[in-house]
């Protein structure tokens, strides 16, 4: 296959010959397409050849564990997929149907250097896509995706003989006993554990029995329709449902899992539900206590306590921001020797010698257990008071197309750093510095702070505001952010704000 990838129309003769790939399909960090809109089953097929030949350039012994979330038509995506890893003369373990964490765990139990999991992760149904690696634990950043993307949009393509196919058994199985361990709850802890019916609840509810936790199952039937709400705990509908149900059990904790199992969202026990970013200080603290100047990356949407917190700073605690981002994120504290990383929307990189350092909502899951009994007297509410008071508001993504985002983002960080060089005051304060490592985090004088980025995955700016001061506080600068952010008539409606 040396031709080059045709964009072709649905219900049509070429529609079922030829490959079809939209162009911005290929993020940041993986790919995600609506299907079959943005990618037919021929196109999967040329992505899976791209991979393989990128595998090969690259020097990648040529065999690669592939597993698929639980969505009606992510099989066939996946076989698809296989076909042109085969072309290309690859090995293909099969793990079968997975969360994308067992899917990196697959690459260390089965010793094999690549992985491809075929997940729309948090995405409603209907969209497709795959997140892929070749150095574990990391997944593809921005090079590895370019040079993905030119190979397959250019058909540059190279076929070689020798592809196979085997199914790996027991994957399931280990990876659920890597988790879990010998490790049991020396105090009862009632935890509402909630999946919205997605892959994760084909693993969660057994996890937590095993470690002695009285599981209240919330949404755990697995159903590839989502009846209830999509599977995402970085939404405000997860949470409140989360929160409902802890508040109705009595339960100590709930605990929700994402499409494909890599994040985590918390409730506590008085139903307030944490950010993902605070969850990751009162983890820091405890973590801290056990292992003394350690470092701890977050991604820039996260809150300024991992640098500010008084107890994180007694305990020796380096804090390093980042872009936000997965692949990033795991790069990072890969890097830099990182006890672990935080991101905001619930992803948590766990590293040597807690975990392997990809992103695992079952491993957060069982650590924020295991926190809770090294802590007998307290409850995740106590955790949750003991932090210094910050007012946020939540993640909210203006609309900006997927094909104007990044020239307005680079607009708007131009304007932001010239109100810092001016000498301007933002939302009555002077600014100390803008950070521009992933779009730009404007630093007041108090540490409170506001941040726009692009979002990878869908067509949108991010937007997070944080104030060490006042709910007014926040609000002022969320005022000034967005009063910045309107001079650009490319940006559109925001799905939620304050």
């Amino acid at each position: 296959m040396t031709r080059p990838i045709y964009d072709v129309a649905p219900n049509t003769w070429e529609f079922l010959r030829d490959p079809m790939i939209k162009p911005t399909g290929f993020r940041e960090y993986d790919a995600r397409w609506k299907f079959p809109d943005e990618i037919n089953l021929p196109g999967m097929t040329a992505l899976g050849l791209g991979l393989g030949t990128q595998m090969r350039r690259r020097g990648i012994d040529p065999v690669i564990a592939v597993g698929n979330d639980y969505r009606d038509y992510s099989l066939s995506i996946k076989h698809a997929l296989i076909l042109g890893l085969m072309r290309a003369g690859i090995t293909v373990k099969d793990i079968g149907p997975a969360v994308s964490p067992m899917a990196y765990f697959s690459q260390f139990h089965l010793d094999v250097p690549a992985v491809a999991m075929v997940t729309a992760s948090h995405n409603p149904n209907g969209w497709t896509g795959v997140k892929m690696g070749f150095d574990r634990p990391l997944t593809h950043g921005p090079d590895e995706m370019a040079e993905l993307r030119d190979i397959v949009l250019n058909g540059d393509f190279e076929e070689a003989p020798g592809g196979a196919y085997e199914f790996a058994e027991g994957v399931k199985d280990a990876y659920i006993d890597d988790l879990v361990g010998d490790f049991k709850m020396s105090r009862p802890l009632k935890v509402v554990c909630a999946t919205g019916n997605g892959t994760a609840a084909a693993f969660a509810p057994e996890i937590f029995e095993r470690i002695g936790v009285e599981v209240v199952h919330s949404h755990t039937e697995l159903d590839y329709t989502f009846p209830n709400y999509n599977p995402n705990p970085e939404d405000m509908h997860m949470l409140h449902d989360m929160a409902d149900t802890l508040k109705a059990t009595g339960a100590d904790l709930a605990l929700g899992f994402d499409g494909d199992g890599d994040r985590c969202g918390v409730v506590d026990d008085e139903g307030e539900e944490i950010f993902a970013d605070k969850v990751g200080v009162i983890m820091a603290r405890d973590l801290s206590k056990i292992y003394p100047n350690a470092t701890f990356v977050a991604d820039v949407k996260s809150t300024g306590l991992f640098a500010a917190d008084p107890e994180l700073q007694a305990n020796g605690v380096t804090a390093d921001y980042w872009k936000t981002g997965h692949s990033h994120m795991k790069r990072r504290v890969k890097e830099i020797g990182a006890l672990a990383g935080f991101e905001k929307s619930g992803h948590y990189f766990l590293a040597e010698p807690i975990g392997r350092g990809y992103d695992c909502g079952m491993r957060v899951a069982v650590e924020v257990c295991k926190m809770l009994d090294r802590n007998p007297d307290k409850s995740m509410s106590d955790l949750r008071k003991a932090l210094p008071k910050t007012w946020s508001t939540p993640t909210m993504s203006p609309y900006a197309a997927d094909t104007e985002k990044y020239d307005i983002l680079e607009r708007l960080v131009a304007k932001l750093v010239a109100k810092h060089e001016a000498g301007e005051t933002f939302a009555g304060r002077a600014i100390k510095e803008v950070v521009t490592v992933n779009g730009a985090r404007v630093i007041l004088d108090n540490g409170s702070w506001g941040l726009v980025r692009a979002s990878s995955n869908t067509p949108n700016l991010v937007v997070v505001c944080e104030s060490a001061e006042s709910e007014a506080e926040m609000r002022a600068i969320f005022d000034a952010l967005n009063e910045v952010i309107r001079t650009e008539p490319g940006v559109g409606e925001y799905d939620q704000t304050i």
